[in-house]
């Protein structure tokens, strides 16, 4: 059976364990949207997939200023759904000027993928991953799979050998 992303193709190929989760989010209708009706992705899919929502890990693209070549001009910040990125430590821990979240225009582009689909197993191109501190501390954590309503579950350690990234302390809290 072939896999279904790029992404699990990956962690099939290096024999990383995994469990692939589906979800299915109803978005708001357009008269919601038109009223300021949003839609909480992060709690939505944990509590669809069952899940403690901070076992449940984002993975964002930040556009880098500044940053040393060997890292180039972006990078990825897994972090868990509970919680905010900070631009500032993100910057310093790869020792760029600045870090800022990308467009939804780069994120198509970079990643080939679209916000709430994006997976750092997936990329386009080689792209530096930081995973925040706080997976240390769980056996496994859920990130996309690389498409919206697929997620996977997996030991941090094993994203960071699939990805080649490292962990950093990445949030403050909500």
């Amino acid at each position: 059976i072939p896999a279904p992303t790029v992404g699990v193709a990956l962690l099939v190929q290096q024999h990383i364990a995994h469990r692939l989760l589906h979800y299915e989010i109803t978005p708001p209708t357009g008269v919601e949207q038109h009223h300021g009706v949003r839609v909480a992705y992060g709690a939505a899919a944990a509590a669809e997939l069952g899940i403690d929502p901070s076992t449940l890990f984002k993975t964002l693209l930040f556009a880098l200023e500044g940053a040393p070549s060997a890292v180039g001009s972006y990078a990825f910040a897994v972090i868990p759904s509970t919680s905010e990125a900070s631009e500032r430590t993100i910057a310093a821990e790869l020792e760029a000027k600045r870090a800022a979240l990308a467009s939804v225009d780069d994120v198509r582009r970079v990643t080939g993928s679209v916000p709430g689909g994006v997976s750092a197993l997936s990329p386009k191109r080689q792209i530096p991953l930081l995973l925040d501190q706080s997976a240390l501390s769980l056996d496994s954590i859920v990130v996309s799979a690389g498409r919206r309503g697929l997620s996977v579950a997996l030991a941090p350690h094993d994203l960071l050998k699939a990805t080649g990234g490292r962990f950093a302390p990445l949030t403050h809290p909500r």
